[in-house]
C-alpha cells in the first residue's frame, strides 16, 4: 500500500520511465510512502486501474507523453469513476503545452507543466497533508540542476539487465527548429559533471553496460562531451553500448579522435538531419552547414566504428516529393547505417503551426498528430511516403538485406525504392505482418521484373542464410538448387548416424 503512486505507460517493455525516477529521487521523506509503477501502453485500462487501487493511493501522478496520452486518458477516466477521491496529478510533455481542451486534463485535479523534479514533491506534500490546492495548472519553472537528487540509484537490477538505461548530462537545446519541443527548452543547462560521472560509474559497478543519453545536443559543449567520451574510453574493455544525439555539422578533431578510438559498434549516434532542402531548412528556423555535415558523415563512415542513425522528416512546410527525394538521395550518399524516415508531428506548443495557413498544413486530431496533407504533398502522396517509411524499415533498417539492397536502389535510391514501395503495396495491400521468407520472395519478384533475377537470387541467398538459417524457403532453394544446404533436422540426423557408426566400430 502507498499513499503516493507515480505511474506511466511505456511504449514497450524495454523502455524505462526516466522522468518518474527523477520525480521519485526528489521526493525526500515522501519516498517512504511512494510506489513507482510502470506498464506497457498496450496494457488494458481496467488492469492498470485494478493495480493502482490495490495500492490504496491518495495521490497518483501520471507521466503523459504523445505515445501514451490516449491510453492514459482511459486509465484516468476509469480511475476517477471508481475512486473520485484519489487526487490525479499529470505531468510530462503532452500536458505541458496547450492544456486547454485536452480530455485528460479535464479529468485531472492538477497539471504540472515543465520540469517537475521539485514541484511534484512540493505539491504532493501539500496534498498528503490534507491541504486543498486551488491551482489546477501549475508552472514548475526551471529547477537548479545542481541541487537535484540523482535518479540513477532507482534503476533496479532487473532494469540494468533487461531495459534501456536513460541518462542525461544536460537539459535544453540552443536551436529553434520549429517542429521540435526542444526548441522551447531554453537555456541549455548542465548537471555537475563529476558527480554525474560518479553516478554512471556506480551503474557500471552494478553491471550496466548500455547507456542512452537523452541530451538533445550531446556535442554542443565540446569540453563536456570530450570528458564524457574519455570517461567511457577508459572503461571500453567492459563492452559498452552508448547512444548519443548529436548535431550533424559539429564534429571537431578532438571529438573525432575520441569517437574513432571506440570499438566498432559500441557508439550509436542519432543525427537529426530532418531535411536537406535549403529553403525548407530556412523556413523552419533550422541552421546547418550541409558541406560540413557531409564531411562529418564521411569521417564517421570511413574512419570510425560508430553506427550512425540519421533522421529525415516527411511533410515539413513547403517540401514536396521532389525536394524530399533529392534530400534522401543526398543523405544516402553520405553513408549512414540507418535512415529513419519519420512523418511530421504537430507537437503541442511548437511554433510549426505558424505555417498552417500559408502551406496548407492539415494534421490528424488524434495522437501522434501526424501531418495528413500539405499544400506541397497531397494526402495520397503523403500516404505513399508513409508506406515508403514502413517498407524502408523492413528492408533497409532491419539490416537483413544488406547484399540485396544495393541492387534494389541502384543509382537512384529514392525513386527506385519508392517504385518498389508502390509495387509492394499494390501486390500485398499490407505494411505489417509480412514474414521474412515472404518479403524475400517479393524482393526477388520485383528485381526479376527489372532484369536482375540472377544477381538478386545470389544476394538473397547470402542475406537469408548468412545468420545461420537452415530453413531455406522453397522458392529460394529452387532458384539456386546447387547451393541447397541440408536443413537443421537433416544435419542432426546425419550427425546421429555418424555417432552410431563410430559406436558400432
Amino acid at each position: 500500500m502507498a499513499d503516493l503512486v507515480l505511474a506511466t505507460l511505456n511504449a514497450r517493455y524495454a523502455h524505462t520511465a526516466f522522468g518518474l525516477r527523477c520525480l521519485y529521487a526528489n521526493l525526500g521523506p515522501l519516498q517512504a510512502c511512494c510506489s513507482l509503477r510502470e506498464w506497457e501502453v498496450s496494457a488494458r485500462s481496467i488492469d492498470v486501474v485494478e493495480a493502482l487501487l490495490a495500492e490504496s493511493p491518495r495521490v497518483v501522478g501520471f507521466g503523459v507523453y504523445i505515445w501514451n496520452v490516449a491510453a492514459l486518458t482511459a486509465v484516468v477516466a476509469d480511475l476517477k469513476r471508481l475512486a473520485p477521491e484519489v487526487v490525479v496529478v499529470l505531468g510530462g510533455p503532452e500536458v505541458s503545452h496547450e492544456a486547454e481542451g485536452q480530455p485528460i486534463v479535464a479529468l485531472a485535479d492538477h497539471v504540472l507543466q515543465g520540469e517537475a523534479d521539485r514541484a511534484f514533491a512540493q505539491l504532493a506534500a501539500r496534498l498528503l497533508a490534507g491541504e486543498r490546492v486551488a491551482e489546477k495548472i501549475i508552472d514548475c519553472g526551471l529547477p537548479d540542476l545542481s541541487t537535484l537528487a540523482s535518479p540513477y540509484p532507482h534503476y533496479s537490477d532487473l532494469d540494468l539487465r533487461q531495459r534501456v538505461i536513460y541518462v542525461e548530462a544536460s537539459r535544453g537545446c540552443p536551436f529553434r527548429c520549429e517542429f521540435c519541443l526542444s526548441s522551447l527548452e531554453l537555456p541549455v543547462r548542465a548537471f555537475p559533471l563529476e558527480p554525474f560521472l560518479a553516478e554512471i560509474d556506480a551503474l557500471l559497478a552494478r553491471g550496466a553496460r548500455s547507456f542512452k543519453f537523452v541530451d538533445r545536443t550531446f556535442n554542443l559543449n565540446l569540453a563536456v562531451s570530450g570528458r564524457i567520451l574519455d570517461f567511457f574510453l577508459e572503461r571500453a574493455p567492459l563492452g559498452l553500448d552508448l547512444h548519443f544525439e548529436m548535431i550533424p555539422d559539429r564534429l571537431p578533431v578532438a571529438l573525432r579522435e575520441r569517437i574513432a578510438r571506440f570499438p566498432p559498434g559500441s557508439v550509436q549516434l542519432e543525427v537529426g538531419v530532418q531535411t536537406l532542402d535549403p529553403a525548407t531548412t530556412q523556413r523552419i528556423s533550422r541552421r546547418q552547414d550541409l558541406d560540413r555535415m557531409a564531411d562529418n558523415f564521411a569521417f564517421l563512415r570511413e574512419e570510425s566504428g560508430a553506427h550512425v542513425h540519421a533522421d529525415l522528416i516527411v511533410g515539413l512546410p513547403g517540401e514536396d516529393l521532389a525536394t524530399f527525394g533529392a534530400g534522401f538521395d543526398r543523405l544516402w550518399a553520405m553513408g549512414p547505417q540507418e535512415i529513419q524516415v519519420g512523418i511530421l508531428k504537430r507537437l503541442r506548443g511548437t511554433p510549426i503551426i505558424r505555417h498552417d495557413t500559408a502551406f496548407g498544413m492539415v494534421y490528424s486530431a488524434s495522437p501522434p498528430y501526424e501531418v495528413l496533407s500539405t499544400g506541397a504533398l497531397p494526402f495520397d502522396e503523403l500516404a505513399r511516403l508513409r508506406r515508403f517509411a514502413r517498407y524502408w524499415d523492413l528492408v533497409a533498417n532491419s539490416g537483413q538485406w544488406r547484399r540485396t539492397l544495393p541492387l534494389l536502389l541502384g543509382l537512384a535510391p529514392f525513386a527506385r525504392f519508392l517504385a518498389f514501395s508502390d509495387w509492394l503495396w499494390a501486390t500485398t495491400g499490407a505494411t505489417h505482418q509480412i514474414a521474412l521468407p515472404r518479403l524475400g520472395e517479393l524482393l526477388h519478384r520485383h528485381l526479376a521484373a527489372d532484369g536482375l533475377g540472377a544477381p538478386a537470387a545470389a544476394a538473397l541467398w547470402e542475406d537469408y542464410t548468412g545468420p545461420g538459417r537452415h530453413d531455406v524457403p522453397g522458392w529460394l532453394a529452387a532458384l539456386l538448387p546447387e547451393r541447397r544446404r541440408p536443413d537443421k533436422g537433416q544435419t542432426m540426423a546425419a550427425a546421429a548416424a555418424r555417432r552410431q557408426d563410430r559406436h558400432r566400430a
